[in-house]
């Protein structure tokens, strides 16, 4: 039995072209990079906005084992058919008390235990609860049930997603921003053993704005006027990050991946 287990978290999956790209191409990566667990953000895989249940189940058909969202998340009112009773599907933990849906989620694998927390940024975002104090209180709760404990940040600003990755060293095991859909390449493992990176990226189309029509995209910029939202289609890639990280919860690599 291996010492290490490497996760996979990909960035937003973006409408149909992204979710097709996934599928295409998911295999092929868990193969290559010997994945044990995969994570993915979908709360714009239906159309650019929220997601669906059957969605959530060609996911889980396709090896996904837990998804994250994020403020799309209540953009599409056909999830809320499922988003108090399927435990793989996430919305931020931090949303105030009475929110419908879950944000945190253990999943056993091959002997380990990993539990996987969503959380939401409020920089330049809904002004919801603060999702450092959240970490804290989800973290006595969970950290004696999983030794691996993997956050995903759906935020805006590169600040705070950074002042939140050294707030968590050495209690989180990896932290991995999303939402603005572009990928940097700050991925590092932190002094207490958290392996980061400020966000992971995008599924979906590159020749796009953020998975959008280009063209209309700037065209709003242009002119500040309303203009039909429309996913885009062509050159589409996967974007993730594999945290191999051990049985105590430490993260040893954290390796880029463009497919």
């Amino acid at each position: 039995m291996s010492d290490t287990i490497k996760i996979l978290a990909i960035g937003d999956v973006v409408g149909r072209p992204g979710r097709q790209v996934l599928k295409d191409k998911l295999q092929g990566i868990i193969d290559t990079h010997r994945i044990g667990m995969v994570i993915v953000n979908g709360e714009n895989a239906a159309g650019g906005k929220s997601i669906t249940p059957d969605i959530v189940q060609e996911f889980l058909s396709a090896g996904v084992d837990c998804i994250t969202t994020g403020n799309h998340i209540w953009d599409n009112q056909e999830v809320m058919k499922i988003i108090d009773s399927e435990q793989a599907l996430l919305r931020p933990a931090n949303y105030p008390a009475g929110v419908r849906g879950h944000g945190w989620h253990i999943i056993e694998r091959k002997g380990f235990s990993v539990c996987i927390i969503n959380l939401q940024g409020r920089l330049f975002m809904e002004p919801i609860d603060c999702p450092f104090q959240k970490f804290d209180a989800i973290y006595k709760e969970v950290k004696d049930k999983a030794p691996i404990i993997i956050v995903d940040l759906h935020a805006e600003a590169t600040s705070e997603k950074k002042a939140f990755g050294w707030h968590v060293d050495g209690r989180a095991s990896a932290v991995f921003g999303t939402h603005t859909h572009v990928m940097t390449a700050d991925e590092d493992i932190l002094p207490g053993g958290t392996g980061y990176i400020t966000d992971i990226g995008m599924t979906g189309s590159f020749d796009s704005v953020i998975g959008i029509n280009k063209e209309n995209s700037v065209k709003r910029f242009l002119t500040f006027t309303r203009v039909k939202f429309e996913v885009a289609e062509k050159n589409c890639k996967i974007n993730a990050v594999v945290f191999e990280i051990t049985k105590a919860g430490k993260t040893e690599k954290v390796t880029r991946v463009i497919a």
